[in-house]
């Protein structure tokens, strides 16, 4: 009332009311956004100081985790940004301190000691897929047991631990932390993780829970992604040539949604052969060679992404074969060849070693073949098993042959003395003319020359009263047996000889 009084008496009147109105207003406009402001600045400092305080030391990997995988500056949804496509493999930041080298030879723990304050990129960083270059995922495999559940089995068994190691920016954290790596095993679904996808390989043992795989987040954002897995492989064997093939068996890993232009799978150090468990367990598993290529693009599921592929080679135990299969086949075949040293008509000898030998080469094949893959080409224990058999019943068949000889009568008056030639005997009661003739007796030589000549019956030319006869049934048999001897034997070796080099060179 002063004011408006003091105006009147000053003559304004009333244009000053509207003045001050206004005035006012502003006043108390300028007041609250100046309050706003304060506030906000409040707010985003005391963020920030609780956002820098997470890695301070003290705090768990835990709530260093949840303030990492804030969704205000992580997705999942996207790969993690490359900024370089020069530098290692996707696994150091240009200008750390403190490289993590692909080359080592370990499960090692990617190390560190990089500079701080590494981790602030603009919301634009964090959200694009890549800026330059690929994603490169380092693939290691650790064999720790082997086993086939029997030798004729075309399928093993494998354990082994799979490392995927790549680089993620994002999940950079200071170095006042005390923690040299994070354990993200319970943020398994809050994180980015390549999608590995096994081809080629046959079926799971078992499948992945939480206790068979760890996930590591490094300083310098290196991620560390270990599982076990139990696979059951279907191997590829040459069974025509079973038991000298060396199955070879094969399992392929590959992304299934990202191109190659996207993600590339590479083998960590280069490596050429698989790495090995000092605890390497075995159970009729042989494996002789190993191998970790690129898939060929023959061989791969689709050309256009990226695929690792693993080669194990093994081999049959030949050893296990020759005592259960081939040697006592051996002895079977020659037990069969004594009857040839026994008598021709040493009958039940003769036949119990014949059908023995057969029935228990028989019981022992067909043992051993229900075990075998069943095939429909000739295979090498198809050709052994025919083989012997032809063997064995030939034996046999060469004893009915010499009983029927020996037992044939002689179609001439022919005694069969042992040592000797056979002479030829009269029958009784019957007269010659030239009369018995002795060994010293004075025989007529007409073929001595122009003049008859006298002699004795075993000297000088040969006297005209003798004649060679055939022989005698009985040295026909025995002279069978001498040579089945000597055929058979020579006959089985050198099968066996041809047998094992060929199939072996094969191999």
């Amino acid at each position: 009332m002063g004011w408006v009084a003091l105006g009147r008496r000053a003559g304004g009147g009333g244009r000053l009311a509207p003045i001050l109105s206004l005035s006012l207003a502003s006043l108390a406009s300028s007041l609250v956004f100046t309050t706003f402001c304060i506030l906000a600045l409040a707010l985003t400092l005391a963020s920030l100081v609780s956002a820098e305080d997470i890695f301070e030391e003290g705090k768990s990997d835990k709530e260093i985790l949840d303030n990492l995988l804030l969704s205000t500056r992580y997705d999942k949804r996207l790969l993690p940004p490359v900024q370089d496509a020069d530098f290692c493999c996707g696994m150091r930041w240009p200008g750390d301190a403190g490289e993590v080298s692909n080359r080592s030879t370990t499960f090692s723990d990617p190390n560190e000691n990089n500079n701080q304050n590494k981790n602030q990129y603009t919301q634009h960083e964090l959200h694009r897929t890549h800026l330059r270059g690929t994603l490169t995922v380092n693939v290691s495999v650790l064999l720790l047991s082997l086993a086939s559940p029997d030798e004729s089995s075309l399928k093993y068994e494998v354990e082994f631990l799979l490392q995927q190691q790549w680089y993620d920016p994002r999940l950079r954290y200071s170095n006042r932390s005390r923690y040299e790596f994070l354990n993200a095993i319970h943020h398994h679904n809050d994180i980015w993780l390549p999608d590995t996808y096994f081809i080629m390989h046959g079926d799971f043992k078992d499948p992945l829970i939480p206790v068979h795989f760890a996930l590591r987040i490094y300083r310098n954002g290196t991620v560390n992604y270990l599982m076990r897995r139990h696979l059951i492989l279907s191997c590829q064997g040459r069974l025509n040539i079973f038991p000298f093939d060396d199955p070879l068996c094969s399992f392929a890993i590959e992304s299934i949604s990202y191109e190659q232009t996207a993600i590339t799978y590479v083998w960590k150090n280069d490596e050429g052969t698989l790495r090995k468990s000092p605890s390497l367990t075995t159970l009729n598993a042989y494996l002789i060679q190993n191998q970790t290529i690129t898939c060929p693009i023959k061989a791969s599921w689709r050309g256009n992404y990226s695929c690792l592929k693993v080669d194990l080679i093994f081999t049959r135990d030949r050893a296990f074969y020759f005592t259960t299969v081939f040697i006592p086949g051996i002895i079977l075949v020659t037990s069969s060849f004594i009857t040839f040293w026994l008598e021709w008509n040493a009958v039940p000898a003769r036949v119990m070693i014949g059908v023995t030998t057969m029935l228990n080469f028989f019981t022992t094949s067909n043992g051993f073949r229900s075990t075998l893959p069943v095939v429909s080409n000739l295979t090498a224990m198809n050709v052994w098993d025919g083989v012997c058999m032809c063997f064995i019943y030939a034996s046999l068949l060469e004893f009915v042959c010499v009983n029927y000889v020996g037992r044939k009568r002689p179609l001439h008056n022919v005694v069969y003395r042992p040592g000797e030639n056979p002479v030829t005997q009269k029958r009784e009661g019957s007269n010659s003319t030239g009369g018995g003739t002795g060994a010293n007796e004075i025989v007529a030589c007409t073929n001595c020359g122009p003049n008859p000549c006298t002699h004795t019956a075993n000297n000088g030319c040969a006297a005209e009263v003798r004649k060679k006869e055939p022989p005698h049934p009985i040295r026909v048999a025995k002279t069978i047996d001498v040579i089945a001897r000597i055929t058979f034997p020579a006959a089985y070796f050198v099968f066996l000889t041809f047998f094992f080099i060929h199939y072996k060179g094969v191999s």
